[in-house]
């Protein structure tokens, strides 16, 4: 098949594709804009299935420029702006990235291309491109793990065709659907609306400030003055917009909030059923091209913190700790398998087997699915997935440190709060200002932790195990 844009150009080219503040952009003007960005991208020597790291916001150059790679059939890489240029490069090298583009105007990396620098020799608003083949890479986006490095999933377009599908039959489609990009596009929940809308030829709406991770006022005004149909948000979003303004004000296009990234807190979901707010709890990963389980709004009401059932063409089945299923009502590993499950990870074995997700939670007797812990030791803060095995290693590079233990601690307002738990050489001291000032020269900021406890040892199992569990007691008693 052709690739979603061009599909949406050719049976819909009037409806809305793009639209911010200053413009609405066609499907039939995207396709057209694309194609350009396309031969120029051609022209710098950039090949099918060639590996392209990309710096992006939520702009409507970033969405040209994903759409113009997937014409290309070169392989996405969204790198996190969040992180620093070490941790950047380390994903570069990693994914074997021949190519380094830059949408933002100042480049986090100096081997970035900016966009305007791609020679215009041979510029073609009616460049083609090859047919879309579902089998071929679309992307390798890095995920959190708990082994102190993030892994590359390697998605497929099949795997993103698939999850555009089954999340329409779930969420349902209208021809007037206005999606709000929230969501950061080096993000699998970001990345997908821009595809699925395409696919669907609904329109996304692009924020006024792209790189701003999260600015409340100009999204509720946003969600007013575009008409927004659908948001997708995390919790940290929604406490915040739920804090700041009253059910009443709330806009009456809205017809469905999908909310994931993070367990919403129960205090939260009857605060939004209490509302009537149109909340569509959503379950999911990158590995699994994001949506695996998602709820209706009328089950959300009806069962505050079930994430509902699998999507279409998806399994999930419960486990025990030695691969056996576990039955109804009984808590254990989550496995997911479909046509949405990635490729594997990157320089690992491949196959679309059953996805050990490592998250724990259990199927009630009505097929629907609670996840009772996301996997275990990762902390989620404000969306963001951190794994604590690279923060403690950086912890433990600081000469007054022995030993850190990094846990997630309960937050209302994030979901979870990063705390470290320390032991010290002796004779030697070390306070949170400190602390937080050596960390901050090696992590991105969302990884600092927010507190710390000195403690003479660490609790340990017998096998030598830290007890992130006996960590987390600690902190309340300090």
């Amino acid at each position: 098949m052709n690739d979603f844009l061009s599909l949406a150009a050719q049976s819909s080219p009037e409806r809305l594709a793009l639209i911010t503040s200053d413009v609405e952009i066609t499907y039939g003007e995207l396709n057209q804009r694309v194609a350009v960005l396309s031969s120029r991208l051609d022209a710098a020597g950039i090949q099918a299935k060639d590996r392209v790291a990309v710096l992006l916001d939520r702009g409507l150059a970033s969405g040209e420029l994903v759409h113009a790679l997937a014409r290309l059939g070169a392989v996405i890489v969204p790198l996190n702006t969040r992180l620093t240029s070490t941790e950047m490069r380390w994903q570069i090298e990693q994914s074997d990235s021949r190519w380094v583009l830059s949408v933002l105007p100042a480049p986090l990396l100096e081997e970035a291309i900016l966009l305007d620098d791609l020679p215009r020799m041979g510029e073609s608003d009616q460049w083609l491109g090859s047919p879309l083949d579902l089998d071929a890479d679309f992307g390798i986006l890095f995920t959190s793990g708990t082994t102190g490095k993030p892994k590359g999933a390697v998605l497929t377009w099949g795997n993103i065709f698939w999850s555009a599908t089954a999340s329409a039959f779930r969420l349902g489609v209208l021809p007037s659907d206005r999606w709000l990009l929230t969501l950061p596009l080096y993000h699998i929940g970001g990345l997908a609306i821009l595809f699925r809308s395409a696919l669907y030829g609904t329109a996304v709406v692009l924020p006024d400030y792209p790189g701003d991770p999260f600015d409340l006022e100009q999204l509720w005004r946003k969600m007013h003055n575009a008409d927004v149909t659908l948001v997708s948000l995390v919790p940290t979003m929604l406490y915040r917009l739920m804090d700041r303004y009253e059910k009443e004000d709330w806009p009456l296009s809205l017809r469905l909030i999908l909310l994931g990234g993070a367990a919403a807190t129960l205090k939260l979901l009857r605060a939004a059923r209490d509302a009537y707010l149109p909340l569509a709890l959503t379950y999911g990963l990158t590995e699994a091209t994001s949506q695996v389980a998602t709820t209706d709004p009328e089950l959300t009401r009806l069962k505050p913190g079930t994430v509902g059932k699998p999507l279409q063409w998806l399994q999930v089945s419960i486990h025990d700790e030695d691969g056996q299923h576990l039955p109804a009502g009984e808590i254990g590993e989550v496995w997911v398998q479909g046509p949405m499950v990635m490729r594997g990870y990157l320089h690992q074995a491949t196959g679309n087997d059953w996805l050990h997700t490592g998250d724990l939670g259990y199927l009630d007797d009505e097929g629907d699915l609670r996840i009772v812990q996301r996997r275990s030791d990762l902390i989620i803060s404000g969306g963001e997935n951190i794994y604590p095995a690279e923060i403690e290693a950086v912890i433990r590079q600081h000469p007054a440190v022995t030993d850190a233990c990094v846990v997630g601690l309960p937050n209302l307002e994030w979901g979870q709060q990063v705390a470290a738990a320390i032991t010290l050489r002796p004779d030697a001291s070390l306070d949170e200002k400190s602390l937080l000032s050596f960390c901050q020269q090696h992590l991105a900021s969302y990884k600092l932790p927010r507190q710390m406890v000195i403690l003479d040892t660490l609790p340990r199992t017998s096998s030598g195990k830290v007890q992130r569990d006996k960590v987390i007691d600690q902190f309340s008693r300090n």
